[in-house]
């Protein structure tokens, strides 16, 4: 599963899911960029991708910041293969107690987000690349105080159909990846210790038919999967990949 002489873009690639595609695109060949708000975290994860990993800081709740982010990916790789929509928030949104903020914050990152990043990239996309987004398990079922969340997800998932649709004469592919509870640090609480995590885990674990949370390098398998040539016959697509959480 080559994808040498080909050029991504991560957005959301300092940590988590982003982070392990960013690295499992790379070590399959291709140039990297990852996007983030934070440029200490950015810089962190170019050390652990490498100086050839071209780092932006961009929040996708931003026009402004997406259209800087194309340009500079852009002059730095004349072009984009692939491009995995990955950057997200994920706070509860209880039906009673959720405020306007919240609502925003969710929306305006994983909608507008998504939305905004696609139209951004696509006049530096080669023709026949692949986009892929990243929604949620919850897009599928109904779980209390994430009403706003899971409509968020839902959301892409629909960009994924429409945008495949918009994308045909292009021959640009747009899937999606549909992540179950991942150790990923947008699951640690803040100044959490290992051992409390391990005990969320454990706890999240034991609602999850194979009995454990995932791992960020099962998520980037399926982008990279995705991103390649391997999957030329999906369009508007969806993988699940949360343990059967959903399914069973």
């Amino acid at each position: 599963m080559t994808l040498s002489g080909k050029t991504a873009l991560v957005t959301g690639g300092s940590s988590g899911i982003g982070l392990a595609a960013a690295r499992m695109l790379k070590d399959s060949g291709a140039r990297v960029a990852i996007t983030g708000r934070s440029a200490e975290k950015l810089a962190a994860a170019k050390s652990l991708l490498g100086d050839d990993v071209l780092t932006v800081v961009a929040d996708v709740a931003s026009v402004d910041d997406l259209r800087q982010m194309s340009e500079a990916v852009g002059n730095a790789f004349t072009g984009l293969d692939i491009v995995f929509a990955n950057a997200g928030v994920a706070i509860g949104t209880p039906l009673a107690t959720a405020d306007e903020a919240a609502y925003a914050t969710v929306m305006d990152t994983n909608v507008k987000g998504v939305f905004f990043t696609v139209q951004a990239v696509l006049p530096i996309m080669r023709d026949g690349g692949s986009i892929i987004l990243n929604t949620s398990w919850l897009n599928q079922v109904g779980t209390p105080g994430r009403a706003v969340l899971s409509a968020s997800k839902a959301a892409v998932r629909s960009f994924a159909r429409t945008m495949s649709a918009e994308l045909l004469e292009r021959r640009i592919r747009v899937n999606a990846v549909s992540p179950g509870s991942i150790e990923t640090p947008i699951h640690r609480s803040r100044n959490q210790s290992e051992e409390e995590f391990r005990t969320y885990a454990a706890r999240v674990g034991t609602q999850v038919p194979l009995g454990r949370m995932g791992r960020p390098e099962e998520i980037a398998a399926a982008v990279r999967f995705l991103a390649s040539d391997d999957s030329s016959y999906m369009l508007g697509a969806e993988i699940v990949i949360d343990g059967g959480r959903s399914e069973l």
